[in-house]
């Protein structure tokens, strides 16, 4: 039905003000004008991940660019759990549908990690945070998780920070989560499709700040377990607990 019964919502990178002239262009214009044929008048909701959301009008509709003006903040930026998702890449396809639930599920941050046995040693970053934009822009969001370069373990582990909780899903077990999990900042380091070597793992459990974890009895693929561990941390340290 037309028009919408909500606001079309869509992430800006330019950061919003009351009284803002913002053009939109590209797809965004696109999707605006032709998808969900909106006209000069109509309201919709923007978001910029550091100011919050925005009510807009359109002023006008052209074939490739739509004009609009925004009028007032309907929303603080939300506050986000200090949770890291440390992941290391999988196969495409797979790892959209890891960027895009991160996003839902509300990690702050995502630094893929590569292992001996990662299978993908090239990232397609623009496209990834293509999916967490789009997946905020559907459920209402409005902040998006950081997303780092590509990093080797090694490395990672060498700098990891003193303060932070390094929960790591451990294929040859290790103890609940709800046992693993305290309040601070944490990260979830979940491996690729074939676990890590043996030396990898010594190398994490070697990390004062590493707890290795057990996500039950079945064996999980990688973008469930990273699906399951940050849904449990956020049922145990983050902000589900509200039940808000």
């Amino acid at each position: 039905m037309y028009p919408p019964a909500s606001l079309t919502r869509l992430f800006v990178e330019t950061p919003l003000a009351a009284g803002l002239a913002l053009t939109i262009d590209g797809g965004q214009a696109h999707y605006l004008s032709t998808v969900m044929r909106l006209k000069a008048g109509d309201a919709i909701a923007l978001f910029d991940d550091m100011s919050g959301e925005w009510r807009a009008v359109i002023e006008q509709v052209g074939k490739r660019a739509v004009a609009v003006r925004v009028e007032q903040r309907m929303r603080e930026r939300e506050a986000v759990p200090d949770l890291w998702l440390v992941a290391a890449p999988i196969k495409k396809g797979r790892i959209d549908w890891v960027a895009e639930k991160a996003c839902e599920l509300g990690v702050a941050r995502w630094r893929p990690v590569i292992t001996r046995r990662t299978i993908v040693d090239r990232l397609n970053l623009d496209r990834l945070r293509a999916h967490m934009i789009e997946a905020a822009e559907q459920c209402e969001r409005t902040a998006l998780p950081i997303l780092d370069e590509p990093v080797k373990l090694s490395a990672m582990l060498r700098d990891w920070p003193a303060d932070r909780a390094l929960i790591f899903a451990d294929e040859e077990g290790g103890m609940p989560m709800a046992e693993a999990v305290k309040p601070g900042p944490a990260a979830i380091l979940i491996g690729p499709e074939g676990g890590f070597t043996d030396e990898e793992r010594a190398a994490i459990r070697a990390v004062p700040q590493a707890i290795g974890v057990s996500l039950g009895p079945r064996i999980l693929r990688a973008d469930t377990a990273m699906a399951a561990a940050v849904a449990l941390w956020m049922g145990l340290a983050g902000d589900w607990r509200s039940g808000q």
